[in-house]
């Protein structure tokens, strides 16, 4: 007879040693990043938490905030290879990931395909939703198979492969808003706020009009691949599991009370970057393994973007994040109900 597998247990998780080594290397990754955008420490540890996911990053702010300069940060400390695409309303889908070119060679003419700058490590897609929504979906593929194909030749892109997009609000003018489809590839949402009088100040004091600060790369391709790999083993204890998955079962209609303003909820594709994101959070922590907290944390810029909510919610003022809030508060930690005895009784 055969004996059954044993399920996986905590001490499956990563040697607290190495899970320690490799939080002081994110720390000194985050340092470095905050040596240059002031007054922003939580939105470069979801960053971080997000790059070490494995995840797309969509920043959202209005302009002159510093959403690029935190993605080119990003790109110097990591000395990735690093492309820039400029979205506007005349970009063309080949623009991005690359077109045939017809050439000549011994005397026969054939298309050769020209990379585009999807090709590469970091893609920092500016003010992605100025373009069009054809060129928007030319990165489709590209984010979620990570790969191109081009006259049904398909090109595996680079590995690692991240896309860290900025956009404006949707209100300002000239811009178009994202196709569900490429919204829900982004793994995170991630919105960029005003900083207080003091950052501003020391932003004053620190910058000049037209320079770019200096940033020496603190980690290199390999050691951000061994440490998204790290992140892979993280222990998820079923009780996590568990909760993940009520939480986006939560986000859909007639699932929880929160869900009547909601019109679509989120995707299982949702719950996995919600897995990941936690199992990152926990590396980032020290942890071999990942707890509820971890959820909590990651899950309003994971779910944010990805809620569709009614119309009569809309009018009422409520967004995507403070129904993310809502769902949190609301679905329990356990889905153990309480026995017949204990839910009866009444303190008085």
């Amino acid at each position: 007879m055969e004996t059954p597998a044993a399920p996986q247990t905590p001490s499956a998780a990563l040697e607290p040693a190495i899970a320690q080594n490799a939080a002081r290397q994110l720390t000194q990754l985050r340092n470095a990043i905050a040596n240059v955008i002031f007054g922003q420490e939580e939105l470069i540890e979801l960053t971080v938490t997000g790059l070490l996911a494995g995840g797309h990053i969509l920043l959202e702010g209005l302009p002159g905030l510093g959403k690029t300069e935190l993605v080119k940060s990003f790109a110097k400390a990591l000395h990735l290879d690093t492309k820039r695409v400029q979205f506007t309303p005349d970009l063309l889908p080949g623009d991005i990931t690359g077109n045939p070119v017809l050439q000549e060679s011994n005397g026969e003419r054939r298309f050769v395909f020209q990379q585009g700058p999807v090709f590469t490590n970091l893609l920092l897609a500016d003010e992605i939703n100025r373009a069009s929504p054809k060129t928007q979906s030319a990165l489709l593929e590209a984010m979620q198979e990570r790969r191109v194909t081009v006259l049904g030749t398909t090109h595996v892109l680079p590995d690692p492969f991240f896309v860290l997009a900025t956009q404006n609000p949707i209100e300002l003018e000239g811009t178009y808003p994202l196709p569900e489809a490429q919204v829900d590839r982004f793994l995170f949402k991630l919105e960029v706020t005003r900083v207080a009088t003091e950052v501003l100040q020391k932003i004053i004091a620190q910058r000049r009009l037209g320079e770019e600060p200096l940033l020496a790369p603190v980690m290199s391709r390999d050691e951000l691949l061994a440490l998204t790999a790290l992140a892979r083993r993280v222990f998820l204890p079923p009780v996590v599991t568990e909760y993940i998955a009520r939480l986006v079962n939560g986000s859909h209609p007639g699932q929880s009370q929160v869900a009547q303003s909601i019109k679509y909820g989120a995707s299982p594709r949702a719950a996995i970057g919600l897995a990941a994101a936690c199992r990152a959070r926990a590396l980032i922590q020290g942890r071999g393994y990942a707890g509820v907290e971890d959820v909590q944390a990651v899950a309003k810029p994971v779910l944010q973007h990805r809620l569709i909510l009614h119309y009569q919610a809309r009018l009422e003022g409520l967004t995507p994040a403070e129904v993310t809030n809502r769902l949190v508060a609301e679905i329990p930690v356990e889905a153990k109900a309480l026995p017949r005895t204990l839910a009866a009784a009444k303190v008085s």
